[in-house]
């Protein structure tokens, strides 16, 4: 089979402004960037706001692994088969990183035959709002350090700094830095470092705001610093706010694309799904539920922290009503989880898969917690047997969940007929009856002990000290009310990546606590968190190329 690359570049498409009349907008809503990439100007949310909402389709999958899920893939894929079923459809997604897209994980436009295009533009600087986060949060940062060398009338103690700056880049280098060296014009020394852009608090508040006016309110509260009194310094002590919604006035434009087969698909926003909470704007998505009649969207990872936020925290904030979950899976993925090694994925093994089943059916059991109906998509790989499949369909049947299967990634929207069906069938018969997990009112450590012990399973969940005195030092700040996004990792529903499957009797251990006032959440790290990543030993980068005839190569 052709690669991902090559299959984009050979796509059909048509000039957005096309895309763009299919779901009711004109000339005049579109900022074009190319024939083939639009920005939506907000004021079409005035003309739309009052129409019907359509249905809400959220995509999420098991927890990663090494054998590949296809989440991407299955969320174009089910688009794409949506409207070959006659049905007016569209898709919102999230932006890749360039950081990943060097490194190893690759891009985030979906795969084989249900990609988003034009791929190259999408997965390479896209329309610029990474580099205009980049810039609103530095420009931050910067203005932080010179109220300290220009007589620090804020009191701020530069011990108690809390803002990093970003870069969109794997660089391990620059994780931990000394910064202020040389002289007296040159700043005050610190250390200091850089995370990736995607864990910025500026891309979760792009991610949460609803308008311009929400989203430069939001800033104005992003905690910087303390003084040497322990009092919080915002964005606003620094009177930053105005300028960074200024650079942030395009990105808060939803970017429309199409697929290989020219469905519609926003592309806005990339928050981490580990770190912050994986999912693309409140703004692309309320806006696509009021243009078509079904909106596919997904969430960053495994279920446990992408669906857990998307229902949590973004459904929350933004009063979104899911009406159906499609979790993506694959026989191999599942076989993984039951112990067996990458080289023998391709080999029949109804015992692993019984023993790595559990994984899925966790995950289902969590999504019923949220009062969502939920349909299985199991990604078809040449070597699953029948009997392998239908294993997966007996033991989810017992569920009362249905199992579609799903060959998009080599058969485009033709390969979803199926998953399509079972989609329609089950959102005719079962009707969602959303509910969050936790209340707001709830105290911080419940809410986290709720996700712990509900979501991942855990028997037990300890805090460090430090994480005690964060606690703590939030409620009596007001923050009290806020909800959790919870940073784990998303190998495992434990914080351990190497326990697998469906790990149970384990201690979940919070490290520590950040807060993010602005996005409005607070942060629980556990585990190993990475916020700016390392390049691997051979980076992706090493692989892509372009020609004098600007044709590009090695990008997946």
């Amino acid at each position: 089979m052709k690669t991902d690359i090559q299959i984009a570049q050979e796509a059909q498409m048509k000039h957005i402004g096309e895309i763009a009349s299919q779901i009711g907008l004109s000339d005049n809503d579109l900022d074009y960037h190319g024939k083939y990439k639009a920005k939506i100007s907000l004021d079409v949310w005035k003309r739309v706001k009052d129409n019907a909402d359509g249905k809400l389709i959220l995509v999420t999958a098991i927890n990663p692994t090494p054998a590949g899920e296809g989440k991407t893939t299955t969320t174009v894929g089910l688009g794409q088969a949506m409207v070959k079923a006659g049905k007016k459809a569209m898709i919102a997604l999230r932006e890749p990183s360039l950081g990943p897209c060097f490194g190893i994980k690759g891009g985030a436009a979906g795969g084989g035959y249900a990609q988003a295009v034009p791929m190259e533009d999408i997965n390479l600087h896209f329309t610029g709002d990474f580099h205009a986060i980049t810039s609103a949060h530095n420009l931050l940062a910067a203005m932080l350090d010179n109220s300290i060398q220009q007589g620090n009338v804020l009191n701020i103690d530069p011990r108690q700094i809390v803002f990093k700056r970003v870069m969109d880049m794997n660089d391990r280098a620059l994780r931990n830095i000394v910064i202020g060296l040389g002289g007296k014009m040159d700043g005050i020394p610190r250390q200091n470092g850089f995370d990736i852009t995607v864990a910025s608090e500026i891309m979760a508040i792009l991610c949460l705001a609803e308008d311009l006016m929400d989203l430069k309110e939001r800033f104005s509260k992003i905690v910087v610093a303390y003084t040497y009194d322990g009092l919080p310094i915002t964005a606003k002590d620094l009177e930053a706010e105005g300028a960074m919604a200024l650079l942030m006035k395009d990105a808060i434009k939803p970017n429309l694309v199409q697929t290989l087969e020219n469905t519609p698909v926003f592309i806005h926003g990339g928050p981490f799904a580990n770190i912050a909470h994986g999912c693309n704007s409140v703004v692309a998505t309320k806006l696509g539920l009021k243009l078509t009649d079904y909106l596919i969207t997904e969430a960053g990872f495994g279920a446990d922290l992408g669906a857990e936020k998307f229902f949590n925290l973004k459904c929350r904030f933004a009063g979104l009503k899911p009406d159906l979950t499609v979790l993506v899976a694959t026989v191999r993925a599942l076989k993984l989880n039951g112990g067996i090694s990458k080289e023998n994925l391709g080999n029949e093994n109804l015992e692993a898969l019984a023993s790595g089943i559990v994984n899925l059916e966790k995950h289902i059991e969590n999504i019923a917690k949220f009062g969502v109906p939920v349909v299985v998509a199991l990604n078809r790989f040449p070597t699953d047997t029948q009997a392998e499949l239908e294993f997966v369909r007996e033991r989810c049947g017992k569920l009362g969940v249905e199992v579609a299967l799903s060959e998009v990634f080599t058969k485009g929207g033709d390969g979803g007929s199926e998953l399509v069906e079972t989609v329609l069938k089950t959102l005719d018969e079962k009707k969602s009856n959303f509910k969050v997990l936790y209340g707001e009112d709830e105290p911080i450590r419940i809410k986290i002990e709720k996700i712990c012990k509900n979501i991942y399973g855990a028997e037990d969940v300890a805090f460090t000290k430090e994480a005690e005195v964060s606690m703590k030092k939030y409620e009596e700040m007001g923050y009290a009310k806020l909800p959790i996004c919870m940073a784990k990792t998303q190998y495992s529903l434990s914080d351990d990546p190497t326990k697998l499957g469906r790990p149970t009797g384990f201690t979940i251990t919070v490290r520590e606590l950040r807060l993010s006032a602005g996005a409005g959440f607070l942060v629980p790290i556990t585990g190993a968190i990475m916020t700016m990543p390392g390049l691997p030993k051979r980076p992706a980068a090493m692989n892509m190329d372009i020609d004098s005839e600007g044709k590009i190569t090695g990008l997946f």
